[in-house]
């Protein structure tokens, strides 16, 4: 059998860290006078923070509120957000059976790579994987696929013995621009119309698992 490679995303993926993430969006959207809302933010999740704040804010690409606003938002979730992150029921037994099988394993976020580094503390693994890219490893975040084309480039294996996991639609359209498919899981709270394309759709890591044998991860 070929060598498969697993490519996660961690947010929504991983732990349940998404409506966190949405409530420091909105904190620092109303510090800075923002008009916003959490059901507004919650949709966006999954993209990344400068798309996310030209979106709502409708700013220029280049505007620099945008970095500030996003650094301020880093604050309020590190401070009084990221205490409430869980791993997902399932998250660490999946990646430590891939882990078992000698599957390498990458990360693909959108969070900054001092974000990652305590969510993956939150998830008690912070050696999860081999390799780590974050939005400071890509010029563009997703759902450009910058960040992904990063994780397979340092895999270091060919896109058809790569596959991705991941929760929101930013992450399929991500994963597909960079040429590889995605499973996805609804535990980032997306509904399935917009998980169409998917190679698979989970409950969550817990449900993916329990079908690990018959999904697009099973040994081939």
């Amino acid at each position: 059998m070929a060598r498969l490679g697993v490519i996660f995303d961690v947010d929504g993926t991983l732990v349940n860290s998404n409506d966190a993430h949405a409530h420091a969006w909105v904190e620092a959207f109303t510090e800075a006078d923002i008009p916003s809302s959490f059901a507004r933010v919650r949709g966006l999740i999954g993209m990344g923070g400068d798309k996310l704040v030209a979106e709502v804010a409708g700013y220029d690409d280049d505007d620099p509120r945008i970095s500030e606003i996003g650094d301020r938002r880093a604050e309020i979730f590190r401070e009084r957000w990221l205490p409430t992150v869980r791993p997902l029921p399932g998250a660490r037994a999946l990646v430590e059976r891939l882990r078992d099988r000698g599957v390498p394993i990458a990360l693909a976020t959108s969070a900054r790579k001092d974000e990652l580094e305590g969510v993956l503390d939150r998830l008690g693994m912070p050696d999860l994987a081999e390799v780590a890219t974050s939005s400071d490893d890509a010029d563009r975040s997703k759902p450009d696929p910058d960040i992904v084309v990063a994780a397979i480039e340092r895999l270091g294996l060919p896109h058809d013995r790569i596959v991705m996991v991941g929760d929101t639609p930013y992450d399929l359209e991500a994963a597909h621009r960079a040429g590889i498919g995605l499973v996805a899981v609804r535990s980032g709270g997306f509904p399935d119309r917009s998980l169409e394309g998917a190679l698979a759709i989970f409950d969550g890591p817990q449900d993916l698992l329990e079908h690990l044998d018959t999904s697009p991860l099973a040994p081939r």
